[in-house]
């Protein structure tokens, strides 16, 4: 599949979401968006899917990350060492791609205070930190040779792509605009089949959310970004880190605005019964899946509860141990 000289290379993981979507470009620098996953399977297939057009992981002049997660920048340092292309990522992203370990414990340390103060207990905390220390072989590590600012530019010899930064799947979220070609390289931004998940992540600074905070604000950020991206003239296609490309972006949008009000109306329903923990909440809606998906049904909770708390629906007690939420007089 192409869109103005932009091939999808579709690409194996481990992970639940399924097969990645790298894009190449074909101009001037050759150009891989995104790498998959840091394994032996992925490198083969990408290697495979470069060949269908006639390329070879050497012949990369440019390699774009689009934001931090494994599946998307895993074969960075593999794919930097055997082609030496340029490696070009967002001002914030930068310094999580140049030292993905120091990023990572930084990441597993915010984590575990977060589970902890929003009510998962102490021996499921350090169960999952070293679950996810274990996760840390499909990532990878390399310089960022070109350092791009929210709003700026990407040139090629026969197009100019506009960076934007839009955090809230993850905090260094960043999308590719081709308005010439009303073509949006969108990574785990938008996507039709699955509502990206806006994750709790550890702030990296400027819009991904204030560094000062308790805890990031992923959902009303994700909302934030989504509604620029509604915004945008000139996109009548976004090409997602998964699945199939996403046409009519707005109305896709606002049904993921309308999806988040039915879970923000749910979420209040079972604070009638009185204050709640997140985790609590979380083990209400999904039961086990609270434990084995800690950090991902409490970033749903918390998202949907600051909607709420935005509103003035709900109010936050962080004042012991233990963070509870309960409806507004």
């Amino acid at each position: 599949m192409s869109h103005g000289g932009i091939h999808c290379l579709s690409i194996p993981t481990p992970f639940q979401v399924g097969r990645v979507n790298c894009y190449l470009i074909e101009d001037d620098p050759l150009t891989l968006v995104d790498t998959g996953p840091n394994s032996g399977k992925a490198l083969d297939a990408l290697e495979q899917a470069l060949d269908v057009h006639g390329r070879s992981v050497e012949d990369l002049e440019r390699i774009v990350i689009t934001h931090q997660h494994p599946d998307h920048e895993g074969l960075l340092d593999v794919l930097y060492r055997r082609s030496g292309a340029e490696v070009c990522a967002l001002d914030v992203l930068a310094p999580v791609l140049e030292d993905h370990a120091s990023a990572a414990d930084a990441d597993n340390l915010a984590a575990a205070e977060l589970l902890r103060r929003h009510g998962v207990a102490v021996d499921v905390v350090t169960v999952l930190q070293t679950m996810n220390k274990a996760f840390r072989g499909w990532s990878a590590s390399a310089p960022v040779d070109r350092v791009l600012a929210d709003g700026g530019e990407l040139p090629f010899a026969g197009r100019t792509l506009r960076v934007w930064h839009r955090p809230g799947h993850s905090p260094s979220d960043t999308v590719f605009h081709d308005a010439e070609r009303a073509v949006l390289i969108g990574g785990d931004h938008l996507i039709a089949h699955i509502s990206s998940n806006p994750l709790l992540q550890r702030p990296l600074g400027g819009k991904s959310g204030d560094a000062s905070a308790e805890r990031p604000r992923a959902l009303l950020n994700y909302m934030a970004s989504l509604r620029e991206t509604a915004a945008m003239d000139a996109v009548e296609v976004v090409l997602p880190g998964h699945g199939e490309p996403v046409t009519g972006a707005a109305e896709l949008i606002a049904g993921r605005f309308e999806m988040n009000e039915r879970r923000a109306e749910k979420i209040s329903g079972l604070l009638d019964a009185g204050p709640r923990t997140a985790h609590e909440l979380a083990h209400e809606l999904w039961d086990t899946l609270a434990l084995t998906q800690a950090l991902l049904t409490l970033s749903e909770v918390l998202g949907h509860l600051d909607l709420l708390i935005d509103r003035g629906e709900v109010v936050e007690d962080a004042a012991g141990d233990l963070v509870r939420f309960a409806l507004a007089a």
